[in-house]
Parts: C-alpha cells; structure tokens; sequence
C-alpha cells in the first residue's frame, strides 16, 4: 500500500515555484542567473508599516492567539475598504483572513466544492486555481482566451462554458500572467450573462487592485451591484504593499453561511494567520497610501521598458499590459528552433529550459499558466537587472538556427 494519497496523482507542483528553485540553486552553484520567474514585488515592505510590527513585538503583550478570522479591528479596516470603493454595508462578520491570498482562496474552495461540482477558469490563469480546484475534488473548465482579445474572456465564451455542475467562476483582473485589466463594457456583458444562471457564484481574486496602469479598477460588482450577494471578493497584503513574505490575505461576502464555513476549515487547519502579520497589515489599510505613486511610477517605467526591448527582438512579440507587473511573451516564432547543441525546440518549457541553460535568465513557460507558446516575464525589479536578463535572452535566442 502506497504512503502517499491517490488525490495527490492529478495534483501539478507549482512551476513558478520549481522554476525559482532552480535559478537559486544554479546561484548557489555560482552560475549568474537572473530570475523574472517570481510574482514579487522587489521594493520594501513601507517602513511604518515596519515600524509597527517590531513596536509591537518589543512590547509583547499583544503576540498572543488571536480569533480564526482575525482581529476585529482589521476586519473593520478591509469591511471600510470595500465599503468605499463599492459602496457597500459590509461588516466585519463578513470579513475572514488567512494565511496570504493563496490560503484564503484554497479555503473558499474546500468548503463550497463537491465532486463533480465545476469552476470556469479563463486561461491564461494564475498556476494555482486548478489546482486548488482538484485538490477540493472540483473540476476545473478552463476557457482559451485570445491575444487578439487582450486575453480577456468574452461573454459568449463564459455561457458556452457554462452548464448546470457550474458553481464558481473565477475571476481575475488584472491578471496574473497577462496583466490584462477588463474594460467596463466587457464587464457588464459579462455580468449580464452571469444574471441569467443565477447558480454560478463568482470568486474574484483582485490581488492586484491598485497597480492599474491604463484606466481604473473595476471589477463584476463596480458595474453590476445586483451579483453582490454571488460575490466572494478576495485580496491579500502581498503586492500593494510589497509584503509577500508577511502573509495576510483576506476575503468578503455578504454571505454568512460561507464565511462560517471557512473560518470552520482554518479552525482545524492552522487558527488563523500570523498575529504580527495581522497588525502590520491594519497599520497599511488604514494609513495613507503616500507610496503607493512611487510604486506605481516604479512598475509603469520598467514595463514600457521590457516592452521597448522587446519590441527590438525579432522572434518575441507582446501585448501591452495594463495593471500587474507581468509581460506575457508571444514565442511562437522560436518554437521549431535549433539550438547550439542541436535540439529542435518545441515547446515553451523547452524554450524556457534553454534560456535558463544558455541565456541564465528564469521565465515562467505558458503551458504553466494554461496557454501556449507564451512565457511570463516579471518586472517587479531593478532596471539595471531588467535590460542585463534582456540582453542575455536576445543573446540565447540570436544563437539559435
């Protein structure tokens, strides 16, 4: 009898993960490697932001367990958030956080999926959902977008996907590969299908709400109020605020039932998410978001550059994104190449292999994130580092026949 779960037979490890392992352990080997694999802010988390973490471990009295779904206090501060930007009478009942955005969506899945029960999922889509979709015995039902579109997923896609087992869509803009932000327009179409299967519920991972670029954030509730008690709206500290490794992330819902049952799973599972990390992240939705320009100016610069150098690369070709810190390279042009070594490339994880190999730079292949042949490039760092990974990859790909 095998130790390991059957379960875990249909469950894929995380590529962005592997990758980023290797391009470290080739570091540790003293190989010059250039990662732009990691969806990870480079700037600091905010020093007062800092500030009232260490305050509050020298003073020690309030390092203690606290409720599973958090401080009341920070509870109210998110129920204010979206109370403002949606105009909304959200409470901290309907509030419960977790350990990163990553945890809280696992634990809306695993309490709400039945075998057989499915999730739309537009593609390209973050590594992760259906996975985690698996994982809660659900069945993912991935929808192709187009580059022509700007990856975003069209309204008679979404009700051709949808059939009577649908319970959730899972929705995300801007988007994590593409950074793709959806219009206005193509959010009240979409809306208004969803109005007519009043059993698709929607989660809404808007982890990246304020690093848009072109326009303004919106998302199913900003144009359409009336799904509001379908909605399940997810974020976390990690990328506003640059604090990946504090791991707070946070949901709300106007429905009760669901926020009970989700604070039942973590009750078993881990309690709640770090008490420190709970604090730090009330002081950075209630103080002033005086940063957040310098991050944005920051993010915006090294986007149009990647796409300046990208733009002088014969073989690779990209969409401008709106929002995210994500370029979502086209490499069709390259599949059918031969490298050095003499190795027909035909696939983007072999692309993405042999720039990790010959180029010593860490990208992210498509087929990861549901659509090929594409690779994901981060620019949430320096510039120095940015043209130096650009310059190694024009390099790689100019060697190849």
């Amino acid at each position: 009898m095998s130790l390991l779960a059957n379960r875990l037979k249909n469950i894929s490890p995380s590529v962005t993960v592997s990758i980023n392992a290797l391009a470290t352990e080739m570091r540790e080997r003293g190989e010059d490697v250039i990662s732009l694999a990691a969806g990870e802010p480079d700037f600091n988390t905010p020093s007062h932001i800092r500030e009232k973490a260490i305050e509050l471990i020298k003073d020690g009295n309030k390092i203690k367990y606290t409720p599973v779904p958090g401080i009341m206090a920070l509870r109210n501060a998110i129920a204010e958030h979206f109370n403002k930007r949606y105009n909304t009478t959200y409470t901290q009942e309907s509030v419960t956080t977790g350990v990163g955005g990553k945890g809280v969506l696992f634990n809306i899945l695993y309490a709400t999926l039945n075998v057989g029960d499915e999730v739309i999922i537009p593609a390209p889509y973050w590594v992760s959902y259906p996975e985690m979709v698996k994982m809660a015995q659900g069945t993912p039902v991935i929808i192709d977008t187009s580059e022509d579109n700007e990856f975003m997923m069209t309204a008679e896609e979404l009700e051709k996907a949808i059939s009577p087992k649908t319970k959730w869509i899972i929705f995300n803009s801007p988007s994590n590969p593409t950074g793709a932000v959806y219009t206005e327009q193509a959010l009240k179409d979409i809306a208004e299908v969803l109005k007519k299967y009043p059993h698709v519920h929607i989660l809404s991972d808007d982890v990246y709400e304020f690093l848009v670029y072109e326009g303004e954030f919106k998302n199913l509730l900003s144009v359409d109020s009336s799904l509001l008690e379908r909605m399940v709206m997810c974020s976390a500290v990690s990328k506003t605020f640059a604090m990946t490794g504090w791991r707070l992330g946070y949901a709300i819902t106007s429905n009760q039932e669901l926020i009970k049952a989700i604070n039942k799973i973590q009750s078993q599972l881990c309690s709640h998410t770090s008490t420190v990390s709970q604090y730090a992240s009330l002081e950075a939705l209630t103080s002033p978001f005086d940063f957040l320009d310098e991050f944005k100016e920051g993010y915006k610069r090294r986007r149009d550059l990647v796409l300046a150098r990208l733009d002088k690369i014969d073989l690779l070709s990209a969409r401008k994104p709106k929002g995210a810190f994500y370029v979502y390279i086209n490499i069709s042009k390259v599949i059918g190449k031969t490298t050095p070594q003499g190795k027909v490339l035909n696939t983007d994880v072999e692309i993405c292999e042999y720039l990790l190999q010959e180029g010593k730079v860490a990208l992210v292949p498509g087929t990861a994130f549901g659509l090929a042949p594409y690779m994901r490039l981060s620019y949430a760092t320096a510039d120095e580092t940015l043209n130096k990974a650009l310059d190694n990859v024009s390099h790689a790909l100019d060697l190849l026949k």
